[in-house]
């Protein structure tokens, strides 16, 4: 008998173990931090319980000053810069065109118009004729959107055309020059090998020799492909044209963004989509914040968290989920997994929990009467993760709350559309604020820098050893954070060597009078 059972045993033990080798196959949507979309117990379980419930609870008692208050809404002093990217060039008969030039642009919706704005400058460099730029579908957030579904292409050609010829499509003699041609194989008219922040003469010795053999040249990639460095001041001056005047989007995100910012501005017209009126849920009021509100990029999807290498409370689910999702799509290969959770708080490089950027802005003085618009894609963790974000700002909004469904319409599943509505109300808020660095980021202060805008940058390496003491009491952090902000609220920075001039305008694009 004893026999039979081992042998039984160890048959249910096998069938258990090939059952587990088999599921992910049979049921792989139940493993989906593997992919993007739906929820699955590794990707979406329930977020912990806050980690700093000392500082939440002293947030969500503590009480601003009307002087604090005063001082966090006023906007920022003139400090001596103006935008100052008016053409040079004198009114003259156009040069002939040596050819034409096609870029194909990669990555969001910022970095794709950071590409716009190079390809631009490649193109005045060249003296050639620009094609608008093919936008590629973006392998993150699956957008296929083109330039004209997401920028107003008749005001960008207007606005440009002293200085540059721009066409919306090739003539028929160069129609073959398509994404698919330079698909399918190597072309004697494709430019694959220019280097990240090249120079004009690269440019020069490299491009223009094609344009002149046969009237057209295609660069892909195309990111990151001008350097910022050692230009002349025109072709500066151009290309901070094309970023703050000659870049705006297609009237129906406008017409949409205005909306959101009106309800924003005005407590009775916020919830238009059914719920309960804004402000009966509370009775608190702040005169200084009164018709005001606050942008908050919340950076905070999986591909973040992931390639951040940070732990952020979810105990071992969250580690397993992180570390599969990691394997998949860099091989397991991310620099910051060399470093400890704690070193890598101590450089600042562990981007916010929506807890964290919920502590830094009570920290800072906001409160619960703040109305607060949240410009985020998706959030790891999903409605769970926010939680204690809108515990403390109950007056939180976005898009999806603040827009009526036929409003969404036109712009629901497609990424580069909502995320251009969420950047057009970021440059009219009177406060914006990232959770981390990223290209939403460095768009957004170089844009509110341009116009004197009041903008926060974390201090992420303050916060990172701020939220490493868990016995800190609310009156010290409160008192580390504003001590530690005091001058990174828009005050103006003038860019150095390497540095994007996309995100420190002043010199390049600003002058002082």
């Amino acid at each position: 008998m004893k026999p039979d059972n081992h042998s039984s045993q160890t048959q249910r033990v096998a069938l258990t173990g090939l059952l587990v080798l088999l599921l992910p196959i049979f049921s792989p949507n139940l493993f989906s931090p593997l992919g993007r979309a739906s929820p699955s117990i590794f990707s979406e379980w329930n977020a912990p319980k806050p980690n700093h419930l000392r500082l939440l609870l002293g947030a969500l008692h503590q009480q601003a000053s009307d002087r604090q208050q005063s001082d966090l809404w006023s906007p920022l002093a003139y400090q001596g810069w103006k935008p100052c990217v008016q053409s040079t060039n004198i009114p003259q008969s156009p040069k002939k065109s040596q050819g034409y030039i096609q870029v194909f642009l990669d990555g969001g919706l910022n970095q794709q118009r950071m590409g716009i704005c190079d390809a631009v400058a490649v193109a005045k460099i060249l003296n050639a004729t620009l094609v608008i730029p093919h936008l590629e579908v973006n392998p993150v957030w699956q957008d296929s959107s083109s330039f004209i579904e997401i920028f107003d292409v008749d005001h960008f050609i207007s606005a440009l055309n002293d200085e540059i010829s721009i066409v919306k499509e090739l003539p028929s003699k160069y129609s073959w020059s398509t994404r698919e041609y330079y698909a399918t194989g190597i072309r004697d008219t494709r430019i694959k090998t220019a280097p990240v922040h090249a120079s004009a003469n690269w440019y020069l010795e490299n491009v223009l020799p094609m344009l002149e053999s046969y009237g057209i040249a295609a660069i892909a990639p195309f990111s990151h492909r001008l350097a910022f460095d050692n230009m002349p001041s025109d072709i500066q001056h151009l290309r901070c044209r094309v970023n703050f005047e000659a870049l705006v989007f297609v009237p129906h995100i406008r017409s949409l963004g205005d909306a959101l910012i009106n309800r924003l501005r005005s407590p009775s017209k916020s919830r238009v989509s059914g719920e309960n009126n804004l402000d009966e849920r509370l009775d608190v009021r702040s005169k200084q914040g009164a018709g005001k509100f606050v942008v908050l990029h919340l950076r905070f999807d999986k591909d973040m968290a992931a390639h951040s290498a940070c732990d952020f409370g979810g105990g071992k689910a969250e580690k397993l989920a992180l570390a599969k999702y990691r394997q998949v799509l860099w091989q397991g290969r991310v620099l910051n997994a060399q470093f400890t959770d704690e070193e890598l708080r101590n450089q600042g490089r562990c981007p916010l929990t929506p807890e964290e950027i919920g502590l830094l802005l009570a920290a800072m003085g906001f409160n619960n009467s703040t109305r607060l618009y949240l410009a985020s894609h998706k959030v790891y963790g999903g409605e769970a993760r926010i939680s204690t974000l809108r515990k403390l700002f109950p007056l939180m909004e976005d898009r999806r709350s603040l827009a009526t469904a036929e409003e969404r319409s036109k712009v629901e599943g497609k990424a580069s559309l909502s995320a251009a509505v969420d950047y057009y109300v970021s440059m009219q808020s009177d406060i914006f604020i990232s959770a981390s660095p990223g290209n939403m980021h460095n768009a957004m202060l170089g844009y509110r820098a341009y116009q004197n805008l009041k903008s926060i940058r974390p201090n992420m390496a303050l916060l990172g050893n701020l939220f490493m003491n868990k016995s800190i009491e609310w009156a010290a952090f409160q008192q580390s954070v504003r001590d530690g902000h005091k001058n990174r609220q828009g005050q103006i920075r003038l860019r150095k060597e390497n540095q994007s001039l996309y995100t420190y305008p002043a010199r390049d694009c600003m002058c002082q009078p």
